[in-house]
């Protein structure tokens, strides 16, 4: 009968409810932290997997060999709000078409194009960074909450010890895994809060890097162009 009281004391239900009420709201709070971050991991999943794909079909049509005149007015034409890639060559086109109207020189239409992309750069990558602090936030800080529960437990404890004369393990054991229980659901939320952010810093990292170079690109193509255009007009004014 005593090992069946035992075991019943020991059952995780009842440690969480005969915890004090300090460590009951910590637990919540870890919980809630639980399942928040399990829903911004599932979120940032599936929108990171929409920017690889994008990207991924942008490149893909860009480098066809199609007149970027045609690409330009597919994605501004649209109802949707191009993203990724296609939102720094819109408006890196964008800012090229503007400054070539006024006929600027050709230093200042290459700085101009890159101070644009470079801003829908930083906006994308802003985009993709959402929600990775509090993931940090949440790995990082969750087991140290999770462990001032447990403290905060073992004390109560062990202060209602003082009141018995015959001290068992019996009696400590329910008291000292209540306390248990909060380290526990600490680590349940930090872990994958910590191994989904540094998956994630990967991915942008990786995305931010594959923007950063077709930017590069683009720029070199424009290069191109200008240079092409006025040795053609310089050659039909001769």
């Amino acid at each position: 009968m005593e090992l069946t009281a035992t075991q019943n004391d020991l059952s995780m239900l009842h440690l969480i409810t005969n915890a004090s009420l300090l460590v009951q709201l910590v637990m919540a709070l870890l919980l809630v932290a639980s399942i928040i971050s399990w829903t911004m991991i599932f979120r940032k999943w599936l929108s990171l997997r929409a920017a690889r794909r994008e990207a991924d079909e942008f490149e893909e049509e860009f480098w066809r060999g199609g007149e970027m005149d045609k690409l330009y007015n597919r994605y501004t034409s649209g109802h949707t709000q191009p993203m990724g890639m296609a939102a720094m060559f819109v408006n890196g086109l964008t800012e090229f078409k503007r400054l070539a109207e006024k006929d600027v020189a050709k230093p200042d239409i290459i700085n101009g194009v890159q101070r644009s992309m470079r801003v829908s750069l930083a906006r994308e990558i802003d985009d993709l960074e959402t929600h990775l602090s509090f993931l940090a936030t949440v790995g990082s800080t969750s087991p140290y909450v999770g462990l001032f529960g447990t403290v905060w437990g073992i004390m109560n404890s062990f202060r209602s010890l003082g009141s018995i004369k015959h001290v068992t393990i019996g009696t400590v054991a329910p008291g000292i895994a209540e306390a248990l229980v909060a380290t526990a659901m600490g680590l349940f939320a930090a872990i994958p809060a910590v191994v989904a952010y540094n998956r994630f810093s990967h991915d942008v990292e990786r995305l931010a890097f594959r923007y950063e170079n077709f930017m590069e690109e683009l720029l070199s193509i424009i290069n191109r162009q200008l240079y092409g255009s006025r040795r053609r007009r310089a050659e039909d004014k001769s």
